[in-house]
């Protein structure tokens, strides 16, 4: 390439310069206003667009994420013990087991359902015997639903979306075969009394195991509500990784709404004898919160309308803050409002919701005119030495999402009474019953079994307490019932029932109050630690 020459201006005489700069002058300034009024237009039409595609689109921004709450570092401690508490679903499986990751599991209750020419093998134990509840069983499975929906992008960040997904496919795959029929679904396999009566491993059953139903002549409106939400929801989860099923789960959660509305009635009527066992205080909640998790999954404005016009005053239980628990969602429902696109009789409805919502919250925030006395001294949420973990487990999981949907809607303030509250207060609350339950306790233990160094061992736990090669038959293995030494078997992933109001916990296998595990209990601390692995965004919609 040739070299380009300097050259070099020509002389021009002065009365010329100045008239051309005077010019110069001029065209500049007319040069910038042009650019001002083109970036400004520029600007207006950038910005119409992105206000436009928002408002079409809300979630054409990726969960419309505020730059501080991109995630954070990972918090090692909850992973850990969210890689541990996942395995309690394994602990608790029954029917043909695939990849076991157990090592003292083996086959289980394979002929279950066979009175009715069903497979009723899958699914999951409830707690420390061997029978199959419906009720708690489909609760845990909207709890693994909710938790995976909400925080799934942090279980994968932590490799434990996979595990969470095939947990939750056990017991839909179960919830699926125990519904032959539009009006017909069966709730419960295994006689609960006597079961009671024995105490063997569930490999080793013997004992005949019935299949019991709800159906139009003996209704059940809450457990076939609950099973609706709970196939609604994991409906949501499948969607993208797989269609097929996830059809499957909405058709089947869509039939089973339409029973329990028709045919209402307590499932704890229609077979008493689940009442000493779980006995169902109301169907109307249920309903209520199967009908949310439809509208999530289908879009379809009736779960909507009958929420809140139709029956949000009939059984929404406004002006009065419950417990969240395997028997009353109210909690849990008010946190799943939408508020866009709906008529103003629906908004004014779902108002009552977000209400009570922040009602909840300043019921468990320590600093609020309105905070709980149902705790201890070192500041767990204690409502019932009967499983105490639950209540407060799952008050705590609605704790961490309210604090991440503030974040998330850049909501910067909570009101209780004439005093404020951050996301922050709230996920510090959260964090400090998460840290009681695994070990900053005046016990100094984690009731999270397998986690940390001190952890219960003498859980009420008929398959954990028993030894694999032990030949025992329904009551000869009540001598391991008795047993002085702990479980030869760990049930990594328990969570225990907890301390007394004292904050003292006998670790006895035959203190059922304190020492069994339930799969809902699991299902609340998946969803928490999940919750605290990370601080970031949550999706604001499911659909």
């Amino acid at each position: 390439m040739e070299a380009i020459k300097k050259l070099k201006p020509p002389k021009t005489p002065p009365k010329e310069v100045e008239a051309i700069t005077k010019n110069v002058e001029v065209k500049k300034n007319e040069f910038w206003g042009w650019c001002v009024l083109a970036s400004f237009l520029a600007l207006l039409v950038i910005s119409c667009g992105v206000y436009t595609l928002v408002k079409l689109f809300p979630n054409f921004l990726p969960h419309n994420k505020p730059g501080p709450n991109r995630p954070g570092p990972i918090a090692r401690n909850y992973a850990d013990a969210l890689g541990i508490a996942f395995q309690f679903f394994d602990v608790q499986r029954s029917g043909k087991l695939v990849n076991n990751r157990i090592s003292w599991r083996g086959d289980s209750a394979l002929r279950d359902g066979s009175d009715r020419n069903l497979d009723l093998s899958k699914g999951l134990y409830d707690a420390g015997d061997n029978v199959k509840f419906g009720f708690p069983m489909a609760f845990t499975a909207t709890l693994l639903s909710w938790a995976i929906l909400e925080y799934g992008e942090r279980m994968a960040a932590v490799e434990q979306l996979g595990q969470a997904q095939d947990s939750l496919k056990w017991i839909t795959d179960f919830l699926i075969n125990a519904h032959p029929s539009p009006n017909e679904l069966y709730v419960q396999v295994g006689d609960p009394d006597l079961d009671h009566e024995c105490w063997e491993r569930p490999e080793g059953m013997s004992e005949r195991r019935p299949a019991a139903q709800v159906n139009a002549s003996f209704p059940g409106s809450d457990v076939a509500a609950e099973v609706a939400a709970a196939m609604a929801s994991a409906s949501l989860v499948f969607k993208k990784i797989d269609p097929d099923y996830s059809f499957t789960l909405r058709t089947n959660a869509e039939e089973l709404f339409a029973f329990a509305d028709l045919y209402r009635g307590a499932y704890s009527v229609s077979i008493p004898q689940v009442k000493k066992f779980y006995n169902s205080t109301g169907y109307g909640d249920e309903l209520l919160w199967a009908a949310s998790w439809l509208y999530y999954a289908t879009r379809d404005p009736s779960y909507l309308k009958y929420l809140t016009v139709i029956n949000g005053d009939v059984f929404g239980n406004w002006g009065d803050p419950s417990w969240f628990s395997w028997d009353d969602k109210h909690a849990g429902m008010n946190f799943l409002g939408e508020k866009d696109g709906i008529s103003p009789d629906e908004n004014a409805k779902l108002q009552m919701y977000t209400r009570m919502a922040q009602a909840t919250m300043c019921t468990l925030l320590p600093g609020s005119p309105s905070a709980t006395s149902s705790r201890t001294a070192g500041g767990l949420i204690w409502v019932s030495e009967w499983n105490a973990l639950q209540y407060s487990l799952a008050a705590t999981f609605l704790a961490v999402l309210y604090s991440d949907y503030m974040a998330t809607s850049q909501v910067q303030t909570l009101f209780c009474d004439g005093t404020t509250f951050s996301s922050k207060d709230l996920r510090h609350f959260a964090i400090t019953q998460a840290d009681y339950v695994l070990g900053k306790n005046p016990m100094e233990m984690s009731y999270l079994v397998g986690y940390g160094m001190d952890y219960p061992r003498y859980i009420h736990h008929r398959g954990s307490s028993i030894p694999v090669d032990s030949r025992t038959n329904c009551r000869e293995g009540f001598k391991w019932y008795d047993s002085p030494d702990p479980n030869p078997n760990i049930p990594t992933g328990a969570v225990v029932g907890g301390p007394f109001m004292n904050e003292t916990y006998v670790d006895n296998r035959t203190n059922h109050r304190q020492a069994e595990p339930t799969t809902y209990n699991s299902a609340f601390i998946v969803g928490l630690l999940s919750g605290l692995l990370t601080t970031a965004s949550v999706p604001q919609s499911f659909g």
